[in-house]
C-alpha cells in the first residue's frame, strides 16, 4: 500500500497543480506529502498532508494552516477535479465553492465545473453569474414567509427566465446585465 501510495502521491500533486494554474493561481506550489504514521491506523501506516505556496518565493506549508476561504475553495475544487478523473463518484456537490471569488476567476470555476459535468453530475450552489450561465441547466431557490413560517421554494429558470435571472445576478435587470 505505501508503495502504491508513493506512486500516486506525485501524480496527484501534478494534476492539481495544473488545475489550480487553471483556477488563477500561476505560480503556486500544491504537494501532496506521505509520511510513516507513527502508530498503525486503519487506513495503514501512511499520514498525507497536503502543502501549499499560493506565492512564488514562499515555501509549502500545510494547506489547513495559511489557505484563505478564497484560496480552499479553489483548492478543493482543484483537488476534486483531479480526484474525479479517478473515481466512479456519480454525483458531485460543491456548497458555494467558488466563495470569495471573482472576475476572470469566477469564468474558469464555471469553465471547471463545465468539464466536470462531462463525466459527473454536477450540483452547484452559487451566487456568481459566470458559474450559473455555465450550467447547462439553472434552477432559483427562494424564501418566503407566510403565517410565522419559512418555505422553500425550487424553481427551474429557462430561456429568458434564465437570462433575466442571470442579469438580476449580475446586479440589475437593465440592457448592459
Amino acid at each position: 500500500l505505501r508503495k502504491l501510495r508513493a506512486k500516486a502521491a506525485p501524480k496527484l500533486s501534478e494534476m492539481v497543480r495544473r488545475n489550480l494554474r487553471d483556477l488563477g493561481f500561476k505560480q503556486s506550489q500544491f504537494e501532496a506529502r506521505l509520511s510513516e504514521a507513527q502508530i498503525p491506523r486503519p487506513s495503514g501506516f501512511d499520514t498525507v498532508e497536503l502543502l501549499f505556496s499560493p506565492n512564488p518565493g514562499e515555501p509549502l506549508k500545510p494547506m489547513r494552516a495559511i489557505a484563505s476561504s478564497g484560496e480552499i475553495s479553489r483548492l478543493m475544487l482543484a483537488i476534486k477535479s483531479a480526484l474525479a478523473a479517478q473515481d466512479e463518484v456519480p454525483l458531485l456537490v460543491f456548497d458555494e465553492i467558488d466563495a470569495n471569488v471573482g472576475g476572470e476567476i469566477a469564468h474558469a470555476v464555471g469553465a471547471r465545473m463545465l468539464e466536470l459535468a462531462k463525466r459527473h453530475q454536477v450540483l452547484c450552489i452559487t451566487h456568481l453569474p459566470p458559474v450559473a450561465a455555465a450550467a447547462t441547466s439553472q434552477f432559483v431557490v427562494t424564501k418566503e414567509v407566510r403565517s410565522g413560517r419559512t418555505f422553500t421554494q425550487l424553481r427551474e429558470v429557462t430561456g429568458k427566465g434564465r437570462r433575466e435571472e442571470i442579469a438580476r445576478m449580475l446586479g440589475g435587470k437593465s440592457e448592459e446585465a
